[in-house]
């Protein structure tokens, strides 16, 4: 049976590009997002669900439930951006991020974590933000879930030491994905999708006494 990968946001950008990397070396990937409209091909199990909600979480992990599997690493990828100031950003965009962007991380790795520490193996992935270590000042709500989601990271790493399960933070700068729509830089001046999935897949491959604690990812030319 091939190990299995749970990749949240997982229909496009650097989720996609995380469960191909994956797939590509023998896993299965469940992906989950709103819509999985494209995700098809072998390997990929897709799975619609809004993780901004409890109930998409359940929907999400009563399906992994159906499986019947061992989750060998989860991908807390889910996540949306909404530019603004803390002191005039519209009403429920602090509500809507955190909900996105951290709550369903912690609910999903609370509903999955249980069955890896009876294992002693497994490895999670956050994706961070260089926007979790830097103040942006059009940032906003943003920048604060993505703060709490590297402490939410940092926490596990330690709860988690002592149980053989490795947790790594990624913080990924520019990252050319549909986020970037409509941008009038050069292709050149953004990081690669691919970039970040390699990485996470070079993380995953060390042995079981190294882990990758954090990864802080940039465009060559810098943050943007």
């Amino acid at each position: 049976m091939n190990p299995l990968i749970i990749v949240t946001g997982g229909s496009k950008g650097i989720g996609r590009a995380i469960a191909d990397r994956f797939v590509s070396e023998g896993f299965d990937a469940v992906v989950c997002a709103r819509s999985v409209d494209g995700v098809v091909g072998p390997g990929l199990l897709p799975v619609a669900a809004d993780l901004s909600t409890r109930d998409g979480v359940n929907v999400l992990l009563n399906y992994i439930q159906s499986l019947n599997r061992p989750v060998d690493v989860l991908v807390n990828n889910t996540g949306t951006f909404q530019p603004g100031q803390i002191h005039n950003e519209a009403e429920g965009v602090f509500e809507q991020l955190i909900d996105t962007n951290v709550a369903s991380a912690y609910h999903l790795t609370r509903g999955l974590v249980s069955d890896m520490i009876t294992r002693r193996r497994g490895h999670i992935f956050m994706m961070c933000s260089t926007a979790s270590i830097t103040a942006y000042t059009n940032g906003g709500s943003y920048c604060i879930s993505k703060f709490a989601l590297l402490g939410m990271s940092r926490v596990l790493r330690e709860e988690l030491k002592p149980h053989g399960i490795k947790v790594t933070a990624i913080l990924p700068g520019a990252t050319l994905t549909a986020s970037w729509e409509g941008t009038d830089l050069p292709e050149e001046r953004f990081m690669k999708p691919e970039d970040v999935a390699d990485s996470a897949w070079a993380a995953y491959s060390l042995s079981k006494s190294a882990v990758v604690e954090e990864m802080l990812i940039r465009p060559q030319l810098g943050d943007i």
